[in-house]
């Protein structure tokens, strides 16, 4: 039998390769295999972890194969010899000694059928010890009773044995369903490193849909607080024939050498790879005579090959929101599911792999990740798939690499996304709207998860794009690359992590300096978080920025912003007046905690009359609070009754609109009405495309054209007009 033993940390793992045998390689399926297994183990007499490898790995946990061992220990105690089974001078009963051998070879391949088989045995024998006429003979029997009882103690003391008692019942000899029951493995290909449940928990099934080829699955299992995510990956439903292939293309690809600039584009690298995969798929087709499809097979090829394996699969799923894995690698990945909320799933991932992972984000990112630099954020992206990415190592996790990632939606988000999901009402979608052209200095301030960054690209859509973007950001995770394709004049600059600096890379501060040389532009900061906040408070308080300037920031409140931005990153109070509105959005949880949705709950204005606490003094003045009755933002008396400094601001710049709120008003109701119309529209439609960022845009552009176009026709842009000439647009392009 080829096996082999290796240390891995302080676990001893038995590996054996099962590759040609004449049996299936997996316990629960073959007697077999599980004698294989255990006479091996009997050499060995101490394991931690079982390892079968064939086309498919199986990885047996340390409870699974503890349970293997103490059978292996034990076998010599099950063996009897003919002399204890039949005592001198006893002339009956040789079959008894028969049944003892067996039950001996049984318990190496069947031991729950040599329990049940020496069970009805000891029933049989009892009844007929109780028939026996000659005293002799009922001693030996009830000799041979005490034999069999001896050998059910053996048994019952067995791990195994303890955990199928209640499934026995009507239990049939060599069926092996109890077996799966028990010994659930974890499973992969041979050609990628993830390991993974392939075995449904037990439990009720809550949805099931496809991730690409992948089928997935969420199951609520008895007594859980969390929901099972269960993902069958296409790697793990190939035939023997495309797995051969699999493995004799990534064979062939050992030999290939990227260019220089695929080196460089990640992309590149992974559309290099799938085109040659692909024409040795279909060159295989065509030498075997068999249709096989390809980019299925091409796509495996690339994941297991230049990408992240399955990795890639959950971030493909658009309900996927956050994906943890943490060390040591002994539990699964969790991940926060949109629909299911928080989920532990049915992957393992190995130490092979996290540091194929950690390798490749180095490369990619150009940072280090290494015991001197034991933090590095980072971005993974390919396709439409983007994703922010915390990695851990030693010293800073002293178990090992660990990983945070954070799944950006594919597209922008936009305000009618956001009313559509509930996350805004359509009049917060309309007073954003009316900010942001109105240049206003915004920060979006929340919790970790609340939906910042989702905010500000949402902000970044209603940017004209006749105006000019720079963006800035230490970890890229602004779709950018969306924007141009829409045709912003949009710059991104990426600066220095304030967590772990790379000497390359400029520092925060000094990007937003040099922003004010690349001339007029909207300010966009992915995060305000360290010493870039004083560079940034002194372009706007000179006015070095005629347009919109937004950002996030860490707070859950407009205090808790001051306190941030005042006491924690050192700027002025007097500085700190050069904010306009802080939008807060915040996880609202259930009254049970098992639920949670993310909600914009203030709208709040910065007044410039404080001298040095501006909650004491009343610099911040809600316009719009969270109502948690109504599950809804809703405006408060100062913005109803035209008391905003802000809007007013604002209004003093626009000859129609000073003095006279109700024109201002009706402005930023003509665009909550707009916003709530696309929503109206998407859903009787079956168009949920008329919300993404393309038509939003688009939409945008459209109201500001007519605005201006009723304006000069009728000396003011009224609302009414302006909405029926939207509307009709939107009939003719719907």
């Amino acid at each position: 039998m080829d096996y082999r033993t290796r240390q891995v940390g302080d676990k001893k793992v038995l590996e054996m390769n099962l590759t040609g045998k004449p049996f299936p390689p997996a316990i629960e399926e073959s007697e077999a295999c599980m004698e294989q297994v255990i006479l091996a183990i009997r050499k060995l007499r101490k394991l931690d972890l079982l390892v079968l490898i064939e086309r498919r790995i199986r990885e047996y946990d340390e409870r699974q194969t503890g349970m293997l061992v103490e059978l292996a220990n034990s076998i010599d105690s099950l063996k009897l010899s003919a002399e204890e089974v039949r005592p001198s001078g006893c002339t009956i009963g040789e079959e008894w000694v028969e049944f003892a051998q067996m039950i001996s070879r049984t318990a190496i391949r069947d031991p729950i059928g040599a329990y049940v088989e020496l069970k009805r045995e000891k029933r049989w024998q009892e009844i007929e010890a109780g028939r026996e006429v000659y005293s002799n003979y009922r001693k030996w029997r009830f000799h041979y009773v005490k034999i069999l009882t001896g050998l059910i103690e053996t048994f019952e003391s067995l791990q195994l044995i303890k955990l199928v008692q209640p499934l026995l019942e009507g239990y049939k000899i060599g069926d092996r369903t109890v077996y799966r029951r028990i010994f659930r493995p974890s499973v992969r290909p041979n050609f990628t490193f993830t390991k993974l449940m392939a075995q449904y928990p037990a439990g009720e099934e809550i949805d099931s849909y496809k991730v690409g080829e992948a089928d997935v699955t969420i199951i609520r299992k008895p007594e859980g607080v969390r929901l099972f995510y269960h993902i069958l990956p296409p790697e793990f439903k190939l035939s023997e024939i495309e797995y051969s292939i699999i493995e004799k293309i990534k064979e062939g690809l050992i030999a290939y050498k990227p260019k220089t600039d695929e080196m460089v584009d990640p992309q590149a690298i992974r559309d290099a790879i799938y085109n040659i995969a692909a024409d040795m798929i279909e060159e295989e087709a065509h030498n075997r005579r068999i249709k096989l499809d390809k980019k299925k097979l091409a796509d495996i090829i690339t994941r297991e090959t230049v990408g992240f394996g399955v990795l890639e699969l959950l971030l493909m799923d658009a309900h996927i929101q956050d994906i943890t894995i943490n060390a040591p690698l002994v539990n699964p990945v969790f991940v926060y599911h949109a629909d299911a909320e928080d989920c532990e799933t049915n992957i393992f991932p190995t130490y092979e792999e996290t540091q194929s992972w950690a390798a490749r984000l180095r490369l990619q990112s150009g940072r280090p990740l290494d015991e001197s630099n034991p933090v590095l954020d980072t971005h993974i992206e390919f396709g439409q798939v983007r994703a922010r990415v915390a990695a851990i190592t030693k010293s800073l996790s002293p178990f090992g690499l660990s990983f945070a990632i954070r799944r950006h939606r594919a597209k922008p988000w936009t305000l009618p996304l956001f009313i559509k999901h509930g996350m805004m009402s359509p009049l917060a979608a309309g007073l954003i709207s009316f900010f942001v052209d109105g240049s206003r200095t915004m920060l979006v301030a929340g919790t970790r998860g609340a939906g910042k960054t989702s905010v500000l690209q949402s902000l970044m859509t209603e940017i004209m794009r006749r105006y000019r973007i720079i963006t800035i950001e230490d970890t890229l995770e602004l779709p950018v690359r969306h924007f141009m394709e829409l045709g912003y004049n949009i710059q991104p600059m990426k600066v220095r992590s304030p967590i772990v600096g790379v000497e390359s890379e400029l520092d925060a501060a000094a990007g937003i300096r040099t922003s004010l040389r690349l001339g007029d532009s909207a300010l966009i900061i992915g995060e305000v978080r360290s010493k870039e906040a004083i560079a940034l408070y002194e372009a706007m308080r000179v006015g070095a920025l005629a347009n919109v300037v937004a950002g996030t920031i860490h707070g859950d409140s407009p205090y808790g912003v001051f306190d941030r931005v005042v006491n924690d990153l050192g700027i002025p109070r007097t500085s700190f007046k050069a904010t306009d509105i802080i939008l807060v959005a915040n996880p609202i949880k259930t009254a049970d905690g098992l639920h949670k949705a993310r909600r914009l709950v203030q709208i709040t204005e910065v007044r410039k009359h404080w001298e040095d606490d501006p909650l004491r003094e009343h610099g911040f003045v809600d316009l719009m609070k969270y109502n948690a009755k109504t599950d809804r933002i809703e405006p408060t008396k100062v913005l109803l009754d035209g008391e905003s400094e802000v809007i007013n601001s604002i209004a003093g710049r626009v000859r129609a609109w000073v003095g006279n709120f109700d024109e201002v008003w009706d402005n930023i109701e003509l665009r909550a009405k707009i916003k709530q119309r696309l929503v109206e529209v998407a859903d009787s439609t079956g168009k949920p495309e008329l919300l993404e960022a393309g038509f939003v845009v688009q939409s945008n552009d459209i109201f500001h054209m007519i605005s201006d176009s009723v304006s000069q026709e009728l000396g003011a842009a009224d609302a009414k007009e302006v909405y029926v000439r939207w509307e009709r647009w939107l009939g003719k392009n719907i």
